[in-house]
């Protein structure tokens, strides 16, 4: 009995009709961002997109999206991530993506009509503000509060950190404490915020490792702390009800830690293309550089760990259109996805030599920016940590591991 590892045509098809759309549009744009506004390379840039069918892949078509599944939508962000304007120009772009389908599932119909209707126009943009100092990776330790104010309104207190894309965004889901007497996963709300506030202070945008380029305050919104002082919310903008914050907001980093793997196959796929694009041409002492088996050994190792990142988001995708459980497969991509990435730049730069080094080529702005994907949607160490603690129940409940490692693929 065989195993079926075949694309459907039709995905097939979306999958080129993107890789077209990308390099035949998107990264040419890229360089007229170092000259022009924003505004005028990526709104005409997203009016081709949207007259192409290529808007918000993932949304279903009543709500103006592709409807894609998640294995059309892997491949399709599998092509996006190689430029910084793919997914922007599609209105697939994170943090926006994850939130409007965490609207889209548990949103009431004032909240769609009101909240997502301008999201999935692509006329404003959502920040997701969940982190804070005192809590870090430990979700469930946030200490920002939310009382209610009589049956209209819940005032808000408390801080954040690492608000992602909150200096660009037009409203936030915000996650507050409003039963600490409830089970520890069930104390917390999410509420949805309309952006300029006075009670959502933003603090600084937290300055970082990564090279910024024209336009990065915009394309990425940078990492805002925030002060939230008596910021009153009004009843019906909770969302999803009260004490399912939590659930809702692990559910949205899921997406959000495929999301990332899906765009770092992509960026690498493009660092090991330019890398082998200019050993083709450069000779030292007298030999091509891709004659040196040197060389070819470290290309070998950045296709494999391509080839591997590849099929592990394309199995992630199988389990979720079949409603399998993802969490261990999940945590595994994460963790890998985010070395695999720094590691085919970081070869991308060695071959380039000092060209690489320097910012003629994106790949040191590249490189300094992959490296948060070990920090974000919860460091490498704690997934290292959730999946180990499921490889001893595995063997626990069935006297092997097999289960945990993928010895149960499918």
């Amino acid at each position: 009995m065989s195993i079926d590892f075949e694309i459907p045509a039709e995905a097939k098809a979306i999958r080129e009709k993107v890789r077209q759309w990308v390099h035949d549009h998107c990264i040419p744009a890229e360089k007229e961002l170092d000259t022009k506004p924003l505004a005028e390379v990526l709104g005409p840039l997203r009016a081709k997109a949207r007259a192409q069918g290529l808007w918000c892949p993932f949304v279903p078509k009543q709500y103006g999206g592709m409807g894609l599944g998640p294995l059309a939508n892997a491949l399709v962000q599998m092509e996006l991530g190689e430029s910084m304007l793919g997914a922007l120009s599609m209105n697939t772009q994170g943090p926006d993506d994850a939130s409007m389908m965490t609207i889209l599932e548990h949103g009431t119909e004032y909240q769609k009509e009101k909240f997502l209707k301008p999201l999935l126009n692509g006329e404003k943009r959502i920040c997701f503000s969940m982190t804070e100092k005192a809590a870090g990776a430990d979700a469930t330790g946030m200490q920002t509060t939310a009382v209610k104010d009589g049956n209209e309104n819940y005032v808000l207190n408390g801080e954040k950190w690492f608000s992602s894309s909150a200096s660009v965004a037009d409203m936030a889901l915000v996650m507050a404490k409003t039963d600490p007497n409830a089970p520890r996963h069930q104390q917390y709300s999410t509420f949805i915020v309309e952006l300029p506030n006075p009670g959502y202070k933003i603090k600084r945008n937290v300055a970082n490792m990564a090279i910024e380029g024209p336009h990065d305050d915009v394309l990425h919104g940078g990492h805002s702390e925030i002060e939230i002082k008596d910021l009153k919310v009004s009843a019906d903008n909770l969302l999803g009800g009260e004490g399912n914050g939590f659930n809702m907001g692990q559910h949205r980093l899921a997406y959000g830690r495929l999301r990332h793997g899906m765009h770092n196959v992509a960026k690498a796929q493009r660092a090991l293309d330019m890398a082998v694009a200019h050993i083709t041409k450069r000779s030292t002492f007298g030999v091509l550089l891709a004659d040196r088996q040197g060389v070819q050994f470290m290309l070998a190792d950045c296709a494999e760990q391509l080839y591997i990142g590849r099929l592990m988001l394309l199995h992630i995708a199988y389990k979720a259109e079949k409603g399998m459980d993802i969490r261990q497969e999940n945590s595994i991509a994460k963790i890998f996805h985010a070395h695999m990435v720094h590691k085919v730049i970081d070869t991308a730069i060695q071959l380039h030599g000092a060209l690489g080094f320097s910012q003629d080529t994106p790949l040191a702005k590249w490189y300094t920016q992959v490296r948060a994907q070990r920090l974000v949607d919860g460091p490498d160490e704690v997934h290292r940590w959730k999946i180990g603690k499921n490889v001893i129940k595995a063997f626990r409940e069935h006297g092997t591991t097999a289960s945990a490692v993928g010895g149960d693929l499918l």
